[in-house]
């Protein structure tokens, strides 16, 4: 049970690779983004600079947070590899 009005002070969120390899993270709702990715790329040994997270589309930020995304329980980051063009 919540409380009526309170909030919630942790999300989880569901960030999936190209390979459909999904990581967990649970994170508070102020949390920037740019921690979040850094974490990811450590666990999957990929620099963050070589990779690509969107959010409904959007590309993420590194000072957007969940809740300026307007983010919800359970929702689905996707990463995709940086393409480099030429």
């Amino acid at each position: 049970m919540t409380e009526e009005g309170g909030e919630k002070e942790y999300i989880k969120l569901k960030v999936v690779g190209q390979d459909a390899n999904e990581v967990h993270f649970r994170v508070k709702f102020g949390t920037s983004m740019g921690k979040l990715k850094k974490s990811y790329a450590e666990r999957t040994g990929v620099q963050v600079g070589q990779l690509r997270f969107l959010f409904d589309g959007r590309r993420i930020n590194d000072e957007d947070t969940p809740k300026t995304l307007d983010m919800e329980e359970d929702d689905v980051i996707e990463v995709y590899a940086e393409q480099l063009g030429g």
